[in-house]
């Protein structure tokens, strides 16, 4: 699969733009602040629906303007694909394959897959369980429809509940038989979530720790846990001994949306002990990981965007991680760089060809093969 050509009108710096992209290698190349970033955040919505920056869709609308349209051509295992996404300043966001709207957005999940490394993937490590509970759910919510429609119908519930909790908290009331469906509902639905996450762990550490071991030249071992209440098996008991605690903060405290992944760096936590470069590394191999596993799925390789892919990283890491993702097995890359010729020269040492796109305040100014 690969992206031919995206069109953005609107969407944040960019007023008016269109770009055509190689098969292979892309370098988007300008000074800080261009708009590099913004035009794979564009590819980003084209594959997942939303920005990888900002989750309030109208906040992505150009200053001054109604809406924005981002529009992709794409070749999908030899068939061409038109994206449109449309997104109204406070109305319902469109978005379009071939013409033809769905009925409801996550049905367009999986279609495009695609990976993106950039700069903020740190937080992984260094923020708090939700983020890292989101990588989780993204990657798996495009790989397997049942997973993406159990996790919605679980936040719809638990939102439910946490309601309840509040509206007995406000009226100073309580009662356990209307709370009972609700966290029985729970349980239900947590369990096979909690299952998969746990399958997705065994299939997923290999891999991450294999990509690890080749950016850090085999220096420094690396470890990923999986850290969940259900793997005691007692949900119900524990729901039950965590009740009065929910009923004090008006939510329920504990779950599969509770559940973490611990990273670490030998038998210490990667967040307080790695280095920022090895911090970088591991969150650079946690989506190699992911990539592979994308294309052993789809059967052919997603889109991979790398944004600012070389701060932080030492010239070894970067000869090892950029000798990988342009190997045979890799399909089309965009990264983005603000020095055009530390990016012309790591592709001329790897002997590939590369189209440069310079970008400069929200326009394309040039775009060149080197």
């Amino acid at each position: 699969m690969y992206l031919r050509k995206i069109t953005v009108h609107n969407f944040k710096n960019y007023e008016d733009a269109s770009v055509s992209f190689a098969e292979g290698v892309n370098a988007l190349v300008g000074p800080n602040g261009s708009g590099k970033t913004n035009l794979l955040d564009a590819v980003h919505y084209l594959s997942l629906t939303k920005s990888a920056l900002n989750s309030v869709d109208s906040q992505n609308v150009r200053h001054g303007e109604s809406f924005f349209m981002i529009k992709g051509e794409l070749v999908r295992e030899g068939k061409p694909l038109t994206v449109l996404v449309q997104q109204p300043t406070g109305q319902k966001k469109v978005i379009k394959v071939n013409g033809a709207p769905y009925d409801k957005v996550s049905d367009h999940i999986g279609l495009l897959p695609l990976v993106l490394i950039a700069p903020q993937d740190t937080d992984l490590i260094r923020e708090g369980s939700e983020t890292r509970r989101r990588f989780v759910d993204g990657l798996l919510s495009q790989i397997d429809r049942s997973y993406l429609n159990t996790l919605l119908q679980y936040n719809h519930v638990l939102k439910q509940r946490n309601a309840l909790l509040k509206q007995f908290a406000e009226r100073n009331t309580f009662d356990g038989d209307l709370l009972a469906p609700y966290t029985a509902k729970l349980i239900q639905l947590g369990e096979p979530i909690h299952t998969r996450r746990k399958e997705w762990v065994s299939q997923f550490t290999p891999r991450v720790l294999a990509h690890y071991a080749q950016l850090a030249d085999d220096q420094e071992p690396v470890a990923l846990q999986y850290d969940s209440p259900w793997q005691t098996g007692q949900m119900e008991t524990i729901l039950g001994k965590a009740l009065e605690k929910d009923r004090i903060l008006q939510r329920c405290t504990v779950g599969v949306h509770r559940d973490d992944f611990v990273f670490q760096l030998g038998e210490y936590p990667l967040k307080k002990f790695g280095s920022q470069g090895q911090q970088k590394s591991f969150v650079i191999a946690l989506k190699l990981a992911q990539y592979e596993l994308f294309q052993e799925h789809f059967g052919f390789p997603p889109l991979l965007l790398m944004d600012d892919i070389f701060d932080k990283l030492d010239d070894g890491r970067i000869q090892r991680l950029m000798s990988k993702v342009s190997g045979s097995g890799f399909g089309q890359l965009l990264v983005t760089d603000a020095r055009p010729e530390r990016t012309q020269a790591i592709f001329q040492e790897q002997a590939l060809t590369c189209q440069m796109v310079h970008v400069h305040q929200g326009e394309i100014i040039d775009q060149e093969e080197v």
